[in-house]
C-alpha cells in the first residue's frame, strides 16, 4: 500500500506543496495511521498542520478508507540529534 500512497501523493499532493517550495515525506504507516513530515519551506510554515488536515488527510482517506488518521510529525529525529552531538563533541 505504501507505493500506492506515494503515487497518490505524487499526483495530488506534492505538486501543491512544490508550488510553495516544499514537499511531504511519508514517515510510517502502522495500524491505519499514516505519519508524514513536511519538507522544505512547508516544514517551517505555520499552516503546515492545517494543510495536512485539509489536503493530505482528505486525499489519502478518500483513496484509502482503511487509513483512519494522518499525523504530522514535527521535530528533529534522534539520528540527526546524535550526529549533531558527535560533531559538536569533536569525535
Amino acid at each position: 500500500m505504501m507505493s500506492e500512497i506515494e503515487i497518490l501523493l505524487d499526483q495530488k499532493v506534492r505538486p501543491l506543496f512544490a508550488n510553495h517550495g516544499g514537499g511531504i515525506q511519508v514517515v510510517s504507516l502502522e495500524d491505519g495511521i499514516l505519519k508524514v513530515k513536511m519538507l522544505g519551506a512547508c516544514s517551517q510554515c505555520a499552516a503546515a498542520s492545517s494543510d495536512v488536515e485539509e489536503i493530505v488527510t482528505k486525499e489519502v482517506k478518500a483513496a484509502f478508507p482503511q487509513i483512519t488518521e494522518v499525523v504530522l510529525v514535527t521535530g528533529v529525529s534522534e539520528d540527526l540529534l546524535a550526529a549533531a552531538r558527535e560533531i559538536l563533541s569533536g569525535k
